[in-house]
């Protein structure tokens, strides 16, 4: 399973708010399937197989353009583990483990 973490900035929008943008991709990412995401304060997460992720990701970049926006911003970190299974929930446990919590 891939954990992405994205950050989509909208650029040359009428105003520098940019939570409307935020809002309408979270509405993207509802409608796809096969994905789990967490919505942050800088960015997104987005969980599952690495070509579902990928889609998400697709959508995502096209969305502020959907909602006006002249030029989208677009980065992406990826972690694809292969050998063995992996969440951002299990990555954040095995740190609270080793500091004793």
């Amino acid at each position: 399973m891939a954990i992405a973490e994205v950050t989509i900035i909208p650029i040359g929008t009428a105003t520098t708010s940019l939570s409307m943008y935020v809002a309408e991709m979270q509405r993207v990412l509802q409608k796809q399937e096969r994905i789990s995401y967490e919505l942050t304060s800088m960015s997104t997460i987005i969980e599952g197989e690495l070509s579902d992720v990928w889609q998400a990701i697709a959508a995502l970049h096209e969305a502020p353009f959907l909602s006006g926006a002249k030029r989208v911003s677009t980065s992406v970190k990826i972690d694809d583990r292969r050998d063995q299974a992996s969440s951002s929930k299990q990555k954040l446990q095995s740190v609270q483990d080793k500091l004793g919590g």
